[in-house]
């Protein structure tokens, strides 16, 4: 991987920073003040899409680094780093599910249910940390 590739996934990573630092007053909402603050929830379902879509740029840009196909779904592509030992495996399967919560934000498969977006807040303030430390410690560890 070249530093140019490095400085992309830096870039990245940071943006998925930035979404979860927006991200954290919000997560401290009651189901109720959430429900009855428009700005706060339009707030929310943009930066879990925003921190979601650059974690799943991240995860093509690896694997597609790493001579591999990428998968066809983004569900896929976190699996896919757990194979190529980028991510602990446990940490990849619970991460993976939020492909979907990102179709659904983007596409609206479904009316979106504000308690399960809510809840989504705080399972991405749990995980999304934990996916920045590994790509950033593979990225070191490569000596970009």
């Amino acid at each position: 991987m070249s530093p140019v590739d490095a400085a992309i996934i830096r870039r990245k990573l940071a943006h998925i920073t930035e979404s979860l630092a927006g991200l954290r007053p919000l997560s401290r909402l009651t189901l109720d003040e959430y429900r009855q603050r428009f700005y706060e929830r339009k707030a929310a379902e943009r930066l879990l899409q925003e921190a979601i879509e650059a974690a799943l740029d991240i995860n093509a840009h690896l694997i597609a680094e790493h001579g591999r196909t990428v998968p066809d779904d983004y569900y896929g592509g976190f699996l896919a780093l757990a194979g190529l030992q980028l991510l602990p495996e446990e940490l990849a399967r619970q991460l993976a599910p939020s492909a979907g919560l990102r179709n659904r934000l983007v596409h609206e498969y479904e009316s979106i249910e504000d308690a399960k977006v809510l809840a989504s807040v705080g399972t991405i303030l749990e995980l999304y940390p934990r996916f920045v430390q590994a790509i950033e410690a593979f990225l070191t560890k490569s000596g970009l």
